[in-house]
């Protein structure tokens, strides 16, 4: 099956299925390195960038906004003449990229380089977004109501979190390689876009530790949160139990099979139950003293 091509009269062939044989004819075509052809059909990778003396070739991590929020491999091979895309199935950002290259009637390369790569950053940012609105939720959850649920949670996010920094962080070392280019594969007008790009991808990680750090506060808070309230219930507990002793003593007393005071009087009765009420105050009377209620 031949590669398609997004752009009718430039050399950019996008291949969706990295098995095709396709790839094959083009990286013979090219001379383009077995070991990175290796690199497109072993997904994933992680993201980096090589620069030869006639192309480069550039892994990167395409953001799939699912449950997991999980990355996909977009592999560009950059050469002077032509551009070859490598990904699996359906790829919107390639569709995006071609309206853009479309619409600015570009027919550079490199610069059709730089729009793919600007569509893929692009996507960071409304994903850190709805991070932080879920990172919102949790704070407020953990201070009104600290349900176990909460701490998967949070677990959950930070795992998320973990991945995109490490996917991030990656791209942030692409970006900057690619705006020190020295092969000249990348024309030096596109230096300020690449900064840009660099510069997205900094505020990217800056944020990503931002919201760690608050959902570690969060977690701070549920923790806390749960202790308090173990310690209100034990505080309750104690004055039941504290309550209760002088009772059971009494009743206890009185329960002996012995010839105890009172035993035979008509106001027993009376005179233990007035003896344990007396007991109970006293006893709320101290608690209150030492501010325990």
């Amino acid at each position: 099956m031949a590669p398609a091509q997004p752009l009718p009269g430039l050399n950019w062939y996008d291949i969706n299925d990295p098995a095709s044989p396709g790839l094959d004819e083009l990286a013979k075509r090219h001379g383009l390195h077995e070991l990175e052809i290796e690199d497109c059909r072993h997904a994933p990778q992680r993201a980096k960038v090589t620069e030869h003396d006639d192309y480069l070739f550039c892994i990167a991590k395409r953001l799939r906004q699912d449950a997991g929020l999980g990355f996909e491999d977009l592999d560009l091979f950059l050469g002077r003449d032509y551009l070859i895309t490598v990904h699996s199935g359906c790829q919107p950002i390639v569709d995006r990229a071609r309206k853009r290259a479309a619409a600015e009637n570009a027919t550079r390369l490199d610069r059709i380089f730089y729009l793919l790569f600007d569509e893929i950053v692009d996507e960071y940012l409304p994903a850190l977004d709805q991070i932080a609105e879920q990172t919102s939720d949790i704070e407020s959850d953990v201070l009104e109501n600290p349900h176990p649920r909460m701490l998967r949670v949070i677990f959950d996010l930070k795992r998320k979190l973990i991945t995109f920094r490490r996917n991030a962080g990656a791209m942030r070392e692409v970006s900057n390689t690619l705006i020190r280019h020295e092969k000249g594969i990348l024309a030096n007008d596109l230096d300020p876009y690449m900064r840009d790009i660099y510069d997205h991808m900094v505020r990217t990680a800056d944020l990503i530790e931002s919201y760690r750090d608050l959902l570690t506060g969060s977690l701070d808070i549920y923790l806390s949160a749960v202790a308090n309230r173990t310690n209100e219930v034990m505080k309750v507990l104690t004055i039941y139990g504290t309550v209760a002793l002088p009772l059971i003593i009494i009743t206890g007393f009185f329960g002996m099979n012995l010839p105890l005071p009172f035993q035979h009087s008509l106001h027993g009765l009376a005179s233990a139950v007035g003896l344990m009420v007396l007991s109970t105050v006293l006893v709320l009377l101290y608690f209150k003293r030492k501010g325990w209620f």
